[in-house]
């Protein structure tokens, strides 16, 4: 009999919510975090709507990590999506939920109604948020104002990707930097 193949391990995978306008220092380290977070085995879940969540996907792409893009409409995207997996929903603003979902955790960058939307649901079933704050736009206050009383998540600011990098491995995400206990 041969020997049965290794078990098939799963990926962490960290969904990026949020929008930034390009040329901002937000869209910079979003696509700072999608780049970091290929490099690191993470798959990033993107559904590349908004330029900041699009550059995450982009970057994570170039890097050759894997990008998974969960799109609102029932028919898949162009060729040169930016993603190495789709999935067309047909929810429209209900995909809110499934972004929320497929990560670990989930990224957070400035943000509109929908992003707010998004980090409510990810509040609600459980996900760590890690806001980037510094840049301006609704992710800045997460911190003070969560989305209500209950702590149902940590909230997990950052400021550059060095900073995003040590959230995701406390959040165990990523192992120990070598020497560390």
């Amino acid at each position: 009999m041969p020997p049965l193949p290794p078990p098939f391990i799963r990926r962490p995978q960290v969904s990026v919510l949020g929008s930034a306008e390009p040329g901002s220092d937000a869209y910079q380290l979003a696509g700072e975090a999608g780049a970091l977070m290929a490099s690191l085995g993470i798959t990033v879940v993107s559904g590349c709507g908004s330029p900041a969540t699009r550059v995450a996907a982009e970057r994570a792409v170039a890097a050759g990590g894997t990008v998974l893009s969960i799109v609102p409409p029932d028919q898949m995207p162009p060729a040169d999506w930016p993603a190495t997996v789709v999935v067309p929903c047909g929810m429209g603003d209900a995909r809110n939920l499934l972004m929320a979902l497929a990560g670990d955790a989930c990224i957070v960058i400035g943000g509109r109604a929908g992003t707010i939307s998004e980090v409510c649901l990810a509040w609600l079933h459980k996900r760590p948020l890690l806001p980037l704050v510094g840049c301006g736009g609704w992710s800045d206050g997460l911190l003070e104002n969560p989305p209500d009383e209950r702590r149902n998540s940590p909230i997990l600011p950052w400021g550059s990707a060095a900073e995003l990098e040590e959230q995701l491995r406390s959040l165990g995400l990523i192992p120990p930097a070598a020497g560390s206990a």
